[in-house]
């Protein structure tokens, strides 16, 4: 804990010393190549590549000499370039120009000061010339005014608009209460989304070392700086945030589409001690109808804390027990972290020792530092084969039933002074060695990305699902995310939402919180509030700590537990909303739960507002998040908006005070919204209900679209077009309203037998179309079959 001594005035300042004065100089020639220019300074190289339709990429290779060949290799994060791109160089008195599709960069002459247009020529963005210190860490100044806004950076504290805060790129195991001063946590996103009112664009600087965004330090400029290795960034056009969006996640990839029943409601704790005890647990869900599709295994269900192991005496038949918690539909998803105990005679340190997997020292051992199962060495995930080989042990798993792992710890975190590994550790990346501080970032996405592409290759084409705590750029093709060491805290359950929706626009779209928090101990009324919250965020875990109180949803008495029964059971029944959303993720980038600056960016009060949220496009929640809060004011953007529970219309574009006893989540419902949704059952099986509903949601003048998504929820068979999804349009003009269902792809056999349909608040007695029946009055919603 800090106490006084850490504001002594004699404290010396962090950055003294690091004065950044070298810059490139004048540039001296522009030099055309293949795929783009160098331009050649006095004092270095400055590379500008096409990378995208409306991304160009910007390195400096500072005190290079004009016949060095620029290393224009990138991370594990890129994906998505395209070297072929065309491209068109001019000269001008002042500036040389690149002028590519969807954006343009001039570079001056005299300084290497950099302008970026967007694809209809508007000015978005203005850097000053990159400058450098002594231990080569470069500094980078762009412009902003009072209006500027920024997003994104991944899963950083505070509130939504990052204007006037400062934040660390460097993975950090951080167990100390979560609160807006910290700098770094457990993912590392360095994007940073910049929306001015000419337009928006984004910045991804791809550096998987020490990094910072600095929004605070000066009233009109925000600064990115490195520590070690290159200054290599992507300038992204918008010119809306959507636009920006779809373009990251075209550059760092898109989400598969996970199985369905990892969209369900989880229930972990740190630990489930027993084998009897989660049998206990996953009938005791079956018994109170509490739908619930997972169960997690913390570190107690191993040998020792020994990966790939599980206790003898805790766990005597974990194939049976797995097998009886698939049949009453369950998954089981246990916890994988990368330290390896040192233990010889133990299978995987001895495989592993004896072909070199583990990350070395500067003297050739192997790096050995103190987790669970004490001293350990860790897995250099920087080499393909190692990254094979540790994919192949998941056999382990996959042979006992299991299709989900828990990657945890995995920043990587050490119990030392520093919390991760020396940074002079020694990586091979495949032949060409860096060190650990270089690469630190990366280390928990490239551990994601062996555990996922081991366990696509040992399930025979069935999806794997895998979540981790750790992350860089890009992360979203691996694995989903969550938050982390939270608390039970009001406050937490309030910072959970621009988390969770920076992570969004981070291209990270499976994400939450630990619902009703972590560590401390949670009240009945935080848990029924939290669960209501977390029945609507993308991933949706209910996790708690060992020596903190039960949090299982009938911890608190049956009150608590029907609330928190009812507000899963919400969760299911919009199962089939949220997977065609999920669907939308996979194939656009955009998030599944966004802030409404992303639908509404020209609406002042939207721009900083992070309690509250849309999901998709048209339905917005407003959580309560103070306790004994019965009312809260909610902000209904333009637009004709009801209450989901009761249909009363409220017109847009102004605050309303929302009644919320402790039963109900303030939702929403936007005109031309249609929602589809089946009877909740008590897992992901619901998808495979007979018959699908579609509430749709007039007001006499209402038009909206929705793509509805189906597939077999489980297998990579959508890859080969076996999936259905229909383009369902409804438009109302005088006293008609229009359903248009469009099939823009049919290769499923569908499970259901008949879509029910009910048009909600029409102003008007409908007469049906031949060939429907209408099952309730005219003053009752009207179900179609």
């Amino acid at each position: 804990m800090l106490t006084s001594e850490a504001i002594t005035p004699d404290r010396p300042r962090e950055d003294a010393g690091s004065e950044f004065t070298r810059s490139l100089g004048r540039a001296q020639q522009c030099k055309r190549e293949a795929h783009g220019v160098t331009i050649i300074a006095e004092h270095g190289l400055l590379a500008v590549r096409p990378a995208l339709e409306g991304v160009i990429r910007i390195k400096l290779f500072a005190e290079a000499a004009a016949e060095d060949e620029p290393d224009m290799g990138t991370t594990a994060a890129v994906v998505g370039t395209k070297t072929c791109l065309p491209f068109a160089v001019k000269e001008r008195d002042a500036a040389y120009v690149i002028e590519t599709e969807g954006a343009t960069v001039e570079i001056a002459k005299r300084d290497c000061a950099i302008r970026f247009f967007g694809g209809e020529g508007q000015l978005l963005a203005c850097q000053s010339p990159m400058a450098w210190n002594d231990s080569k860490a470069v500094s980078a100044r762009f412009a902003s005014s009072e209006q500027t806004h920024y997003y994104g950076l991944g899963e950083k504290t505070g509130f939504l608009d990052k204007r006037g805060e400062r934040y660390e790129m460097w993975n950090s195991d951080v167990y100390a209460p979560h609160v807006p001063e910290i700098e770094a946590l457990y993912q590392s996103i360095p994007y940073l989304l910049v929306h001015e009112p000419r337009g928006a664009y984004g910045i991804f600087l791809d550096n998987p070392g020490r990094s910072c965004f600095d929004m605070r330090g000066e009233p009109d400029a925000f600064t990115i700086r490195t520590e070690t290795g290159p200054f290599d960034y992507y300038w992204i056009a918008g010119p809306q945030l959507k636009d920006v969006v779809r373009r990251y996640t075209s550059l760092t990839g898109r989400m598969k589409l996970p199985p369905v029943w990892a969209l369900g409601y989880h229930q972990s704790r740190y630990s489930y001690m027993t084998q009897d005890e989660v049998l206990r647990l996953a009938r005791t869900f079956r018994e109170k109808k509490i739908p619930c599709d997972a169960i997690y295994l913390d570190i107690h269900y191993m040998d020792g804390y020994r990966v790939f192991t599980f206790d003898p005496e805790r766990f005597p038949d974990p194939k049976a027990m797995i097998a009886e918690l698939k049949a009453l539909g369950f998954r089981v998803v246990p916890i994988v972290d990368p330290g390896v105990k040192l233990d010889p005679g133990y299978r995987v340190y001895d495989e592993g020792a004896a072909e070199g997997m583990f990350c070395r020292k500067t003297d050739g051992e192997p790096f050995v530092g103190p987790v669970w199962p004490g001293m350990s060495v860790f897995p250099d995930f920087t080499e393909d084969r190692v990254q094979e080989w540790w994919g192949g042990l998941h056999r382990f798993y996959t042979d006992l039933g299991i299709e989900g792992i828990w990657n945890d710890m995995n920043e990587p975190a050490v119990f030392n002074d520093t919390k991760t590994m020396d940074t002079d550790t020694l990586h091979g990346n495949n032949g060409s060695p860096v060190t650990h501080g270089e690469v630190h970032n990366l280390y928990g996405l490239l551990m994601s990305k062996a555990t996922a592409e081991g366990l696509e290759r040992l399930l025979e084409g069935r999806r794997p699902f895998v979540l981790t705590r750790a992350g860089y750029a890009g992360i979203q093709r691996y694995a989903a995310v969550w938050t982390g060491d939270n608390r039970s805290f009001w406050e937490h359950l309030a910072m959970a939402m621009p988390m969770v929706l920076n992570l969004g626009l981070s291209g990270v779209p499976f994400s939450g919180p630990d619902v009703g928090g972590f560590a401390h101990h949670a009240s009945g009324e935080l848990l029924a509030r939290w669960t209501q919250a977390g029945a609507l965020f993308p991933f949706f875990r209910n996790h708690s700590e060992l020596s903190s109180s039960r949090q299982e949803p009938w911890s608190f008495g049956p009150e608590i537990e029907r609330i928190c029964r009812e507000a899963i059971r919400l969760r299911y029944r919009l199962m089939p909303y949220l997977y065609s959303l999920f669907r939308e993720a996979a194939h656009t980038g955009l998030p599944v739960m966004r802030p409404l600056v992303l639908d509404y960016p020209d609406d002042p009060y939207a721009a900083n507002l992070c309690d509250q949220f849309l999901v998709g496009e048209r339905l917005l929640a407003a959580p309560i998040y103070r306790p004994g809060t019965e009312h809260r004011v909610v902000y209904l953007p333009r637009g004709v908006w009801y209450d989901y529970w009761t249909g009363q219309k409220w017109e847009g574009g102004r605050h309303i005070l929302a009644h919320a006893p402790l039963d109900t989540l303030p939702l929403f419902v936007k005109e031309g919204a249609i929602i589809p949704y089946v009877e909740p059952a008590e897992s992901a099986a619901s998808m495979e209900s007979d018959v699908l509903y579609l509430d749709i949601h007039c007001s006499g003048a209402a038009y909206g679209v929705f793509e509805l998504y189906e597939d077999d929820g489980l297998t990579f068979d959508y890859e080969n077009g076996r999936y259905n999804l229909y383009r369902l349009a409804v438009q109302e003009a005088d006293n008609t309203v229009k359903l248009d269902i469009g099939v823009l792809h049919a290769g499923f056999e569908s499970r259901r037998s008949a879509w029910r349909l009910r048009l909600l608040h029409l102003p008007f007695v409908p007469r049906m179309p031949e060939g429907f029946d209408r099952a309730e009055t005219a003053e009752a919603p009207c179900q179609l079959i």
